[in-house]
């Protein structure tokens, strides 16, 4: 087996064993970081969303209470403002979904689902939970949700959720007196959701890693071209001249001229061994003759 031979064939295997623990490490270093910054940015929607929530409830509900009194209307509504905003940022932004999931809402379109219900009744479990962040199987393929409570801390929202007598009188001519009451303070009565596909934040990740793995793959090509180079300049070749030279002298031709190597390396030291090792030879033939 060839000496260059032997050499790829370690350098393969190295190369294997190196790319396979790379890709592994960079896949699960890459596709947590893809997920964090959905995560991050859903943060960032649901802040939006507060934000929404808290100006609709300071500056629009009070300058509305008048008109309230001979027609509901459902911008005053914290969660129907954010709800709104959100839809409409949806137009540009169409992979995140936002709703504000309620276990009994006044809003049929705010009534959670199965998955929904669970969340918050994990929120309503554990006190003391801020956020969720999960995925979940849907029909279009899995999701990647962040979820965060609704917990009722302003006792204006018991005017309209407490019970049915507290409630304006508009308000129950829109939606009835069936849903949405019944909400007690510091009480969990839904969650806001922001979920996107799962495979927003891994075709981001994959997008990485193939260029990632690309160029570390081009690396290591072009390293081994150059060790292959440097090991046929700096080894084979000199070593190859050797092996010829000492089969020549083994076969008795002690005529051909010397095979000079002037480096200081190994071979250079070898090369001038044999050289030695040539002339001793002669010398040896030449007392044998006499």
């Amino acid at each position: 087996m060839k000496l260059l031979f032997k050499f790829n064939l370690v350098f393969l295997l190295v190369f294997a064993l190196g790319l396979a623990a790379t890709g592994y490490v960079s896949w699960t270093l890459l596709e947590r970081n893809a997920r964090d910054e959905i995560a991050q940015n859903a943060r960032l929607l649901m802040d939006t969303a507060l934000a929404t929530r808290s100006y609709t409830a300071s500056q629009v509900n009070p300058l509305l209470e008048t008109q309230m009194k001979y027609t509901f209307l459902p911008q005053s509504v914290p969660a129907y403002s954010a709800t709104e905003v959100f839809n409409d940022l949806r137009k540009k932004h169409s992979e995140y979904g936002y709703k504000e999931a309620v276990l009994n809402p006044t809003n049929p379109r705010n009534r959670a689902v199965d998955w929904e219900t669970d969340v918050i009744t994990r929120f309503r479990d554990s006190k003391d939970s801020t956020e969720l962040i999960g995925d979940r199987e849907t029909p279009s393929g899995r999701s990647f949700y962040v979820a965060r409570p609704i917990r009722i801390t302003n006792t204006a929202c018991l005017r309209c959720h407490s019970t049915v007598d507290a409630a304006p009188k508009t308000m129950l001519d829109r939606y009835g007196p069936a849903n949405g009451f019944g909400w007690v303070l510091n009480d969990v009565v839904g969650a806001q959701i922001i979920s996107v596909p799962t495979e927003i934040p891994l075709t981001r990740a994959k997008q990485a890693f193939t260029v990632f793995m690309g160029s570390i793959a081009a690396v290591f090509v072009a390293i081994g071209v150059v060790l292959n180079l440097m090991l046929w300049a700096l080894v084979i070749r000199p070593i190859s001249h050797l092996s010829q030279f000492a089969d020549r002298v083994s076969l008795g031709e002690l005529e051909i001229p010397e095979y000079k190597r002037a480096s200081g390396d190994e071979i250079g030291v070898l090369s001038r061994s044999i050289a030695r090792m040539r002339t001793s030879m002669v010398h040896a033939m030449k007392m044998l003759e006499t």
